[in-house]
């Protein structure tokens, strides 16, 4: 669950993932793009949701994950999956960059149970430039996945020279605190430009930015921030105990330990953030 990311919803648990080809957006800086910017490739097999659900359950997975492109574009498809795992007991995810409308989030909400949502920038030109896209339907879905009381955690990729600016990232800190709420987990991650579509010259996020970025997640008010393996527990808001600590091994897999107990803080008893 933690390679979403998603820290604060069935913690150490295991999530089957797909996607189908095709997003809509045209990120310069996209690490999946052989997969994102593919054409139509009818070879591609398609599984059916029959076997996706079949497969998650086989596998020992808590969850199925729509992921790797936008969900959006498979909508329905990715309703059949998510209706008929409601059905079996799996949680249903989606990891987003939020550019769907109302009428899409209308229809998937009752069945989603937590997403993950890329807020890119606050500049609108940083959407248009690289993206192809516009930053307030993305702003304006947050908001009404906040509303709809579904689980939300949020993604910002630190790209020097794009989307590095701190008067933007207080911006964007500020937003996630005001309009969304200072318990949303903010995940701020480093831009790497050898596996980017187009942005190979771009240099790669130093880690005195993500900690800057760190910093700046910190003075707007949010109480869960994760930047790198330096920021990768989770604390309880109330008294700094550890609920949650995480630590990545040299293959890219977590090793979860789990300190709540009873949805609590060990230490102070307030409530977990933590959705299970």
């Amino acid at each position: 669950m933690e390679k979403k990311p998603l820290y604060h919803f069935m913690p150490g648990t295991m999530t089957w993932s797909f996607g189908t080809p095709g997003c809509n957006f045209k990120c310069a800086n996209r690490q999946n793009w052989a997969i994102s910017q593919m054409g139509q490739d009818k070879s591609i097999p398609l599984a059916t949701p029959e076997a996706i659900v079949r497969n998650a359950m086989n596998t020992g997975c808590s969850s199925i994950s729509c992921t790797y492109t936008e969900p959006t574009i498979f909508a329905e498809y990715a309703l059949d999956v998510m209706q008929l795992a409601r059905q079996t007991g799996l949680r249903n995810i989606w990891i987003s960059n939020g550019y769907l409308s109302p009428l899409c989030l209308k229809t998937v909400t009752p069945w989603l149970d937590a997403i993950n949502v890329g807020l890119q920038s606050m500049d609108d030109a940083f959407y248009r430039r690289v993206c192809g896209a516009r930053l307030d339907p993305v702003l304006d879905s947050l908001r009404l996945i906040q509303e709809s009381g579904m689980h939300l955690e949020i993604t910002t990729l630190v790209i020097p020279g794009h989307s590095s600016d701190p008067a933007m990232l207080e911006r964007l800190a500020g937003f996630i605190a005001h309009d969304l709420g200072t318990g949303v987990p903010w995940h701020i991650i480093p831009f790497y430009p050898e596996i980017s579509w187009k942005m190979q010259d771009t240099p790669p996020t130093p880690a005195e930015s993500i900690e800057q970025a760190f910093e700046i997640g910190r003075k707007a008010g949010l109480s869960f921030i994760y930047a790198g393996n330096a920021h990768s527990d989770t604390f309880c808001d109330q008294c700094s105990a550890r609920l949650v600590g995480r630590k990545a091994s040299p293959f890219g897999d977590y090793r979860i330990e789990r300190f709540d107990t009873g949805g609590r803080c060990p230490v102070c008893h307030a409530p977990s953030p933590m959705r299970d």
